[in-house]
């Protein structure tokens, strides 16, 4: 056999090998309230099928505990999650401070701040340290579900007990600062103490409304507050070593283009509601609800827990959509 046929015989051994070596699979653990039943799972699989133009090859886990699901990739166990923006604060406060009090306030905002995050603008501030987030879904408004109709105003809410998440300061801090008192709890009790009346008031989107059962503790008397507390978002965080270059960018223009899906399915949800559960209030309560959350977002940025660079951007994008806002021409934020 002559060198040249040797060359060729190895080359093509080599090549065959090679072809018939599987990708390897990245792990990617997904929060979804629902289980693998859950509109974020299902918007995972089109995800894992997206990525593969990008050569990465995901598996899913899903996972209904966050708590559980984060600690797994803190363990090095999930390549890839996604998880609430509150919990994605620990990873990136740059991104996590969007699920600031009172940060936006209606889904126009959010829509034109989702827009942004996902512009190539924006992907040196989407990398902190090993970590990187590739790309940021709308959950939708976390609303005051009250069992009491009458708690309509912040001043009724002083006194009553509120459920709080025990791994987030932020929220027991906002709760003291209008009188009432915080209840700790976690993702497993957070709705059976508002359904079984241990708690007064629970600030939730409208996705935890049929899995959490909230109707049984709005009963006959309660309702839930149309006036956001907060906007919360669903954050897609990898560790970066893990992924080829680029890979970070290629999904965060993927993500971009699914955010009118995702809000499609929020509106979807917010409508089967009943309409006879929502509690309106009127505008002189608007501004003073929107004056407490401003003070509580600054006093919690001097603090630590928030990103200034975060808050200018949702203050920009207040403005432009209300630019006769008092705030406007403020300069402390």
């Amino acid at each position: 056999m002559n060198n040249r046929l040797t060359f060729v015989l190895a080359a093509t051994a080599l090549a065959t090998l090679f072809a018939a070596a599987p990708v390897q699979a990245q792990t990617y653990c997904v929060f979804d309230p629902m289980g693998a039943q859950g509109d974020f799972y299902a918007m995972a699989k089109d995800y894992v099928i997206a990525s593969k133009r990008w050569g990465v090859q995901l598996v899913l886990r899903p996972y209904t505990d966050e708590s559980i699901a984060v600690e797994d990739f803190k363990a090095g166990q999930c390549d890839m999650i996604n998880m609430t923006g509150l919990r994605a604060r620990q990873f990136n406060q740059f991104t996590g401070t969007i699920d600031s009090v009172g940060g936006l306030e209606n889904y126009a905002q959010f829509h034109d701040l989702l827009n942004l995050m996902s512009s190539p603008k924006i992907a040196k501030y989407m990398s902190s340290g090993p970590y990187e987030v590739d790309g940021i879904f709308p959950i939708g408004a976390g609303y005051p579900f009250v069992n009491d109709r009458n708690i309509n105003t912040l001043a009724k809410a002083a006194g009553k007990r509120v459920a709080v998440m025990d791994w987030d300061k932020t929220q027991s801090m906002l709760v003291e600062s209008v009188g009432a008192q915080p209840v700790a709890s976690d993702i497993t009790n957070y709705g059976s103490k508002f359904n079984n009346g241990s708690v007064d008031i629970i600030i939730a989107p409208i996705v935890l409304y049929k899995p959490f059962e909230l109707y049984r503790g709005l009963a006959h008397h309660g309702g839930i507050v149309r006036r956001p507390v907060i906007e919360l978002s669903m954050q897609m965080v990898s560790r970066r070593d893990r992924f080829p270059e680029g890979f970070g960018e290629e999904s965060r223009e993927y993500t971009g283009g699914q955010i009118d899906r995702a809000f499609g399915v929020i509106h979807d949800q917010e409508n089967q509601v009943d309409p006879r559960s929502w509690v309106y209030s009127s505008t002189v309560t608007r501004d003073e609800y929107y004056k407490l959350m401003r003070d509580a977002r600054i006093h919690l940025a001097r603090d630590g827990f928030f990103d200034h660079r975060m808050l200018s951007i949702l203050k920009r994008v207040r403005c432009t959509s209300d630019p006769d806002s008092a705030e406007c021409a403020l300069a402390d934020e």
